[in-house]
């Protein structure tokens, strides 16, 4: 889950990282009350979950109340790459002497944490990687020992702060690592950390993504920060039925069982789609070990309640639970659908008893349900439908 950066400011607050003082507001009025009660020059920032705030006219210096009226009511309604602005930070100014970059990260390809730091911030961490990679430092982090005083100092010499510079922003990542230890968090991101004209170090900018896992087992009270009237409804609907769901942008519906398998049908039908108008796959959707009736007709009331889907492809191997369970599941899911049920599906079952279950499919003759034999004769077909229907 992303954070607002408000809710990064406040996080960093509760361990103790230096941030300037913030008010959320919904409405020109508002910030504009903000802005009075801050006093002096704010800054009206526009709260999405995406980059390029900035560029997009969605961060504004307002130097009186009645400015900070002002910019609100440019920024809110805003789209920033798809995402409207329906509230803003008004938040302290501060004389920026120099900014800085820092980061601590998953880094599950090491099966370790990653810290990255440089001298040099403010600008896009990609940009700065593909214009002077040199002055962007990585330093792994073993997730046992942490970043205490002795790492943090290590990482911000080698991100090419001198020897005056360096204890100051180590105490700062210090305190980081704590939030990103202490939130069950796969990523905390300063950009820009800054040393206004009077020294102090502050995190003017923050951004955190927090683990779910992690939010369902030892922090649940995260839940209070996730903004559900932004979430996507189909991914509300499929985490409220308990399902893996990911939306994306094609038109075959993917389910599977276990998540080997999703992601090994999405590439097969991305490959498919090629030869049938660029087709690629629409969802991750994985229903796990069971595939019942209740199961299936949540999956599949999820997918084709997505208009980009024109076909459906279940893949499905039975281990534990078997192809009978799941051919049985298939033809009840749609019994229970009825009319919302009206898209094509291919259906490739495999493992145990899949004759049988097979057998179940092709007797209840369902006009929608076609069956494969093998994954890439599967992936193919529903890229053929999904082209048919979409083309139609």
């Amino acid at each position: 889950m992303d954070l607002y950066e408000y809710q990064a400011r406040d996080l960093f607050e509760k361990y103790e990282v230096p941030v300037l003082p913030g008010i959320i507001a919904d409405t020109p009025e508002e910030a504009k009350a903000a802005a009075e009660k801050l006093g002096g020059v704010v800054v009206v920032k526009a709260q999405v979950k995406t980059g390029g705030r900035g560029k997009a006219g969605g961060v504004k210096v307002a130097k009186t109340p009645d400015d900070a009226y002002e910019a609100a009511e440019a920024i809110l309604g805003l789209d920033i790459k798809g995402h409207v602005v329906k509230r803003v930070m008004v938040a302290a100014g501060a004389q920026i002497e120099k900014e800085f970059y820092f980061s601590v990260l998953l880094d599950r390809a090491n099966r370790s944490y990653l810290s990255l730091c440089s001298v040099e911030g403010g600008m896009e961490i990609e940009q700065l990687a593909v214009e002077k990679p040199e002055a962007l430092a990585k330093v792994e982090v073993d997730p046992l020992t942490g970043i205490d005083a002795a790492k943090a100092l290590e990482i911000a010499k080698a991100g090419g702060f001198d020897d005056e510079l360096a204890p100051k922003v180590a105490d700062v990542f210090v305190k980081l690592y704590d939030v990103y230890t202490g939130e069950g968090a796969t990523l905390v991101e300063v950009n820009p950390l800054i040393q206004d004209a009077a020294g102090n170090i502050i995190a003017l900018d923050g951004k955190v993504s927090l683990d779910d896992n992690a939010t369902e087992v030892r922090h649940p009270e995260h839940e209070e920060l996730e903004d559900k009237d932004a979430a996507d409804p189909l991914e509300a609907k499929a985490k409220a039925s308990g399902l893996n769901y990911v939306k994306l942008d094609g038109q075959v519906g993917i389910i599977g069982n276990g998540a080997g398998l999703v992601m090994s049908t999405l590439d097969v039908v991305a490959y498919a789609g090629e030869n049938h108008g660029g087709v690629k796959p629409a969802n991750f959707l994985d229903i796990g070990g069971g595939a019942s009736a209740t199961v299936m007709a949540a999956g599949l009331d999820v997918i084709l309640g997505d208009p980009q889907v024109k076909s459906v492809f279940v893949n499905v191997f039975g281990g534990i639970t078997s192809c009978v369970a799941v051919a049985e599941g298939i033809v009840k899911a749609l019994e229970i659908l009825g009319d919302a049920a009206t898209k094509p599906l291919v259906v490739r079952l495999d493992g145990n008893q899949v004759e049988e279950g097979r057998a179940i499919l092709a007797a209840a003759n369902n006009p929608l349900v076609t069956l494969a034999a093998g994954m890439d004769e599967g992936a193919d077909k529903a890229a053929e439908l999904a082209d048919a229907t979409a083309t139609a």
